[in-house]
């Protein structure tokens, strides 16, 4: 461990100044105007893998954005980690809000301010700076493969292929994802779980034209308010999700995991202040942690109609529109729960409009073992590094791909995170630790002799 510390502590302003040119890179993938960023990024993945010391790094099309595999076999006889991350970031709007340009990184009071800082550039990056260190230290006891892709934050669509595509490519013993958060550096944890995703939209029409609110309002369906009606009903008095058959599969979590669940730190009013809210909401009989962890969820992502520039102009719209997306656990179906979205909207509009709802895209739920070799070497990892056992938790976004490595590759996931809830992802500001991304890179190699031991046991 003496050599790994040294070489990080020798070339951590590198390792640092590196990301920042990663940062600087605008690859949104929801966005065309990026497509030429978007391969800018994966060119730039691909030398720092090279430079890291793989043995070889490649980028594949898709139909979409290209995919970065790179590998450092050490032994064939060894045990294989297959790394997964994505350089793809989220769209940055609302610029306004930004302290400092997104793309402009900016260490603040030891903090990265960048769009992708910890989500997932920052965490995918640390892999890259392990393996770096493990090779110029020779500490390197397994070998190492990365699928670093440029679609996460669109839902993967060109993924799956590829992984069907290229199984021998990808062969390996376990997936190892840097994507989620831990509840702090002092309380230390792993999520054992990811929630999927079903993601629609549903567009609302009425006349055929925008209308004069005075003329009009009153006798023409309004699909603004037709549509703030239809959400709003998807919720009962209880915060309860009203969609007929939306819980028919969950998985009740255990009174034995609520327990466990209960016990991790977790100040409410500190999370109020944090946000900014006077209260908590959400489903009636469950905690905020339960809440954001082992039950399903529905949300508005975005709603837009009528006049929204400056000043004011009396219309009523002729189209309302609206981005929902529901949050799954454990056996929920993301191909059922999307039927069920799609069959709802349509089956309560009122005469007098007329309702369009479709799919963007899903995910399925996924779960780790606890009692599997992956996880208890990740525990060990981050027990050797921050010198107290981790916390399993289960986290509330999602990691679409998931269920589809462990299909196709038959292999399981287990998840390394060291971002925090406040790190704003997919928000303004969004800002990563210098402390932990270090802290990752110190961990990680653990991990891998950790592996590597209980594989031959």
């Amino acid at each position: 461990m003496q050599a790994w510390k040294e070489y990080q502590e020798k070339n951590k302003d590198r390792f640092l100044q590196e990301l920042l040119e990663l940062l600087r890179i605008p690859s949104v993938s929801a966005r065309s105007e990026h497509k030429e960023d978007m391969v800018r990024c994966a060119e730039a993945v691909k030398k720092r893998l090279l430079d890291a010391g793989a043995d070889k790094a490649v980028l594949y099309p898709t139909d979409g954005h290209p995919i970065v595999y790179g590998e450092k076999i050490t032994d064939p006889a060894l045990p294989t980690v297959l790394v997964y991350g994505h350089y793809d970031v989220q769209p940055p709007d609302p610029l306004e809000l930004w302290k400092s340009g997104p793309f402009e990184p900016d260490i603040r009071d030891g903090k990265i301010y960048a769009r992708g800082s910890c989500d997932d550039k920052g965490q995918f990056y640390m892999h890259v700076k392990a393996l770096e260190t493990l090779v110029q230290t020779k500490s390197l006891c397994t070998n190492i493969k990365f699928c670093i892709e440029g679609e996460e934050e669109v839902g993967s669509p060109n993924l799956a292929k590829f992984v069907r595509e290229n199984k021998n490519l990808l062969k390996a013993d376990v997936i190892l994802i840097s994507d989620t958060a831990m509840i702090s550096m002092d309380t230390p944890s792993i999520d054992i779980g990811v929630r999927g995703l079903s993601y629609i939209e549903v567009e609302v029409t009425g006349p055929n034209r925008d209308l004069h609110s005075g003329v009009y309002g009153g006798a023409v369906a309004n699909p603004a308010t037709i549509l703030a009606k239809m959400i709003a009903s998807c919720h009962d008095e209880n915060n309860r999700v009203t969609i007929p058959g939306f819980y028919d599969d969950v998985v009740e979590a255990s009174p034995e995991e609520r327990k466990l669940m209960a016990a991790a730190p977790f100040d409410e009013k500190e999370f109020m202040a944090d946000l900014g809210v006077q209260a908590v909401w959400g489903e009636k009989g469950y905690t905020t942690n339960e809440r954001t962890g082992i039950r399903p969820t529905i949300e508005v992502n975005g709603m837009w109609s009528g006049y929204t520039g400056e000043g004011a102009k009396t219309v009523l719209p002729s189209k309302a529109f609206a981005k929902i997306s529901a949050r799954l656990v454990p056996n929920q179906s993301s191909t059922v729960i999307t039927e069920k979205l799609l069959n709802y909207f349509k089956s309560i509009a009122p005469p007098g409009v007329t309702v369009k709802a479709s799919e963007h895209h899903g995910g399925e739920p996924y779960m780790t073992p606890v009692d599997s070799v992956a996880y208890k070497a990740a525990a060990a990892a981050i027990r050797d590094s921050f010198g107290k056992a981790p916390i399993p938790v289960r986290g509330g976004g999602s990691i679409p791909i998931c269920a589809l490595f462990e299909k196709e590759l038959g292999i399981k996931i287990v998840f390394m995170g060291f971002g925090l809830d406040s790190d704003n992802l997919h928000s303004p500001n969004e800002k990563y630790d210098l402390y932990n991304f270090y802290k990752g890179i110190e961990t990680i190699p653990y991990f891998h002799q950790h592996f590597a031991e209980m594989m031959k046991a």
